[in-house]
C-alpha cells in the first residue's frame, strides 16, 4: 500500500483491494457505521462493490486514505475529501467500530483539512453530519468546523484555512 502522508499516529495509504475485508466489515456494521454514512448508505455491500469502489477511486485519482495505526499496522478507516467545486470539498470519514472513542477521528481531521488546505490549496472544506450524530458533530466543532446550516436530516458545517496576519 503506497503511504500518501502520515500525522502522529496514523499512515494515511491510498485505498486498495488489499483492505476489502476491513472495509466490508467497517462498513456493513449498521449499528456503529453504516447508518452513518451519506451517499453510500446502503444494506449490504459485497466484495464485489467495495472492489469496484476501490478502482472507481484509484482510476479519478479522489484524494480518500485508508487509515493505518502506525503502532499496530490496524486499519483504522477510511477519511476523503470529496469534490464539490474548485477550491471546496467535501469532508467525509468512517471510523471502523474497534477504533472508535480512541482520539483517531480528530487526528485524521486535522491532518486532511491541512493537506487539503496546504497540498491541494482548497480554500474551504464542507461537511454534513446526521442530525443525531452529535458525537461527530462535537469533534467537528474541536477540529475547527462551524456550522452554517442545518435541516431536518443534517447539521452542515465549513472549515477555512487560517488567515496569517500581515
Amino acid at each position: 500500500m503506497k503511504q500518501v502522508f502520515e500525522s502522529e499516529n496514523i499512515s494515511y495509504v491510498e485505498v486498495s483491494e488489499l483492505l476489502v475485508n476491513d472495509y466490508l466489515v467497517m462498513v456493513n456494521d449498521h449499528e456503529n457505521v453504516n447508518r452513518f454514512l451519506g451517499s453510500r448508505k446502503r444494506d449490504i455491500y459485497t466484495e464485489d462493490d467495495e472492489i469496484a469502489w476501490v478502482n472507481k477511486k484509484l482510476e479519478e485519482k479522489d484524494p480518500v486514505f485508508s487509515m493505518i495505526e502506525k503502532k499496530s499496522g490496524d486499519f483504522i478507516g477510511n477519511i476523503e475529501l470529496v469534490y464539490i467545486r474548485d477550491p471546496v470539498r467535501e469532508l467525509g470519514i468512517a471510523i471502523t467500530a474497534k477504533k472508535q472513542d480512541k482520539g483517531f477521528g480528530s487526528e485524521a481531521i486535522r491532518a486532511v483539512t491541512e493537506f487539503g488546505f496546504k497540498t491541494l490549496g482548497l480554500e474551504k472544506i464542507v461537511l454534513r453530519v446526521r442530525l443525531f450524530n452529535d458525537r461527530a458533530i462535537h469533534v467537528y466543532r474541536n477540529c475547527g468546523f462551524q456550522e452554517y446550516d442545518r435541516n431536518d436530516e443534517h447539521v452542515f458545517m465549513e472549515i477555512e484555512p487560517e488567515k496569517k496576519s500581515p
